[in-house]
């Protein structure tokens, strides 16, 4: 079953184009990683997806168009936000009290489980919590909802290491399943890449790639090469080359791992890796035509 699906989607700001007519598709049961700088669209799209703003061309969520069926979307999406939305004023206690009277599919009982996991105190107020403890509270109560979709746009951002991996480790062990999905943007992608089954890299408001990770593992390769050998490596045509010291780290693509076994160790590369090598590099360039 599909779970996303847009065909042209568009949404302009004035004269500035946030999305520019892309196409996406994320099948049920997946974890999906949406990636790009900032300014990129990320938010837009997931805006979109969520229904909370118009847009030009076709999108489905769930089967639904998002913008003119949102109340029914929402009994089966739920979103994490960059930034805290629960009220500083209410207690926790409130706060799962609030939840449980406005979404049908709250489990009272498994947020509670999720809680006790954590230090955080039914009577203490919101604005009394840590980021950390407030991120642990939303995480509780969104995983304590049967939702179809789940939406997380920055989950992790101001956390320390500790909390953010507890966050990862969390949505594996206690939510994910392959009857939910899962849409998550961060630009702390070294954590999610073991996570992920799927990878979308988004540049002004296009799709500049999209594919899963078994293909990102079969299709991309980083070898470091020696000095004698840069010559050899380049006419092999690496997308991508930075320097290490004295050696020189090329990143191919289809490119055949035996070929690449003849300058070193073959290795795949870190989505933080292929991510400066297609949209880093080409973003560095364009700003120094520019100035």
């Amino acid at each position: 079953m599909t779970c996303i699906e847009a065909r042209g989607l568009r949404k302009t700001f004035g004269a500035t184009i946030a999305l520019d007519g892309i196409d996406l598709r994320v099948e049920e049961g997946r974890i999906l990683g949406l990636i790009g700088p900032n300014g990129a669209g990320k938010s837009t799209a997931l805006n979109a997806v969520l229904g909370l703003t118009p847009f030009q061309g076709e999108l489905k969520v769930l089967g639904r168009n998002p913008w003119t069926e949102r109340d029914k979307l929402m009994r089966d999406v739920c979103f994490i936000a960059d930034v805290a939305v629960l009220p500083r004023w209410m207690r926790v206690s409130q706060a799962l009290d609030y939840v449980e009277g406005v979404h049908p599919k709250l489990d009272r009982t498994k947020a509670e489980t999720f809680l006790a996991k954590t230090t955080i105190k039914r009577a203490s107020r919101i604005r009394e919590l840590s980021k950390g403890m407030v991120v642990q509270l939303h995480l509780s109560l969104v995983m304590a909802i049967d939702a179809k979709l789940l939406i997380l746009d920055e989950p992790t951002l101001g956390l320390d290491l500790l909390y953010r991996k507890q966050f990862y480790d969390a949505l594996l062990n206690d939510y994910f399943d392959h009857s939910r999905t899962v849409v998550v943007t961060t630009h702390q992608v070294e954590e999610v890449q073991n996570i992920l089954t799927d990878l979308m890299f988004i540049d002004r408001g296009k799709i500049v790639l999209d594919c899963s990770m078994e293909d990102f593992e079969a299709r991309y390769a980083e070898v470091m090469v020696g000095p004698e050998q840069v010559a050899a490596a380049r006419a092999l045509r690496p997308i991508y080359e930075r320097q290490v010291f004295s050696r020189t780290v090329m990143l191919f693509d289809r490119v055949a791992r035996d070929q690449l076994r003849t300058f070193g160790e073959v290795r795949t590369p870190s989505i933080a890796d292929l991510f400066v090598a297609l949209i880093g590099a080409k973003t560095a360039t364009a700003q120094g035509v520019a100035a």
